[in-house]
């Protein structure tokens, strides 16, 4: 791999990557610079100016960028993200980065419809940039938090709209869904949990089963400062609805979530039917697996 750059300040701001790797992981030094930038337009199909090569002998040529990207790993050191840095990237649907993001640009994320999991590499409780990432998406979006204890996190899509009072030439701001309300459970540039769990009861009123169904697994499957009524409200909520439950962890082949379907009771009998459905023994095997009994221990009482 191979990118073009040019200096800013102390660092570096990549320009564009060349490779073969449609996942690329972008270097965390150029030149012996940290990388703390992405320029604009870095992944999107569209021609950048100047810069300069490195390493200097690299023979790469192609380009990341477009329907070629899937996956980005952005280095700790990067804190700037230009405008239009993964613009149409139709393919994109992960993203990892650090804690430190700090300043983004419009329209990072525009006509990225396979987007689907942003990923930090730090503690669920540390300050980031999530905030100003999930902002720039209003599509449904999943978050890692792969830090120790870690967490999954689940922002359900919002829709926002502005309605024209025609005669008083005035403007309505409106929203629908609670996936904007999620996005603002933060405190400090950490993620309020506490907040973030008390919006589950609205989002029953408004959202699918199935998003509601990926909010209490991700919950629960990593329950960083889960309270227990909280966990509660999550472990009814898929008692009530095993079929969509069953579903999402079928559909996302997670075999975790399926043995803590299994541990809260629900019923298998269709989820291992629709697991032979698609070809996932192993998931049959988690489902139809029953906990051997003990052997029976006799004495003379038994005679």
């Amino acid at each position: 791999m191979a990118v073009l750059w040019q200096p800013c300040g102390d660092g570096a701001r990549i320009l564009r990557v060349l490779g073969d790797s449609p996942c690329p992981v972008l270097p965390g030094t150029v030149a012996g610079r940290p990388v703390t930038e992405l320029g604009p337009y870095c992944f999107a199909a569209r021609a950048v100016t100047g810069g300069s090569l490195w390493p200097v002998e690299s023979a790469d040529t192609h380009e990341v960028t477009g329907d070629f990207l899937e996956e980005a790993v952005l280095p700790d050191s990067v804190r700037v993200l230009h405008s239009a840095v993964f613009y149409n990237c139709h393919r994109l649907r992960r993203v990892e980065a650090g804690p430190h993001l700090e300043s983004l640009g419009s329209d990072l994320f525009t006509n990225c419809k396979a987007l689907r999991t942003f990923a930090l590499r730090t503690a669920p409780d540390a300050e980031t940039g999530l905030k100003k990432l999930l902002g720039a998406v209003s599509a449904d979006v999943s978050v890692e938090f792969l830090g120790a204890p870690g967490a999954r996190l689940f922002y359900p899509e919002y829709f926002e709209w502005l309605d024209e009072n025609t005669p008083a030439h005035i403007f309505n701001h409106s929203i629908e869904g609670e996936g904007y309300r999620m996005r603002q459970c933060f405190a400090g540039g950490a993620v309020d949990y506490t907040a973030y769990d008390a919006t589950f009861a609205q989002a029953c009123v408004g959202e699918s089963e199935e998003k509601l169904c990926r909010m209490a697994l991700g919950r629960l499957l990593a329950p960083f400062a889960l309270h227990d009524s909280a966990r509660t409200d999550y472990e009814f909520y898929l008692t009530a609805h095993p079929g969509a439950a069953f579903g999402q962890a079928i559909t996302e082949r997670d075999e975790a979530a399926l043995r803590l379907l299994v541990g809260l009771g629900l019923p298998v009998q269709e989820a291992a039917a629709q697991c032979a459905r698609t070809g996932w023994s192993a998931g049959a095997t988690i489902l139809l697996a029953r906990p051997k009994r003990a052997a029976k221990q006799y004495d003379f009482d038994d005679l």
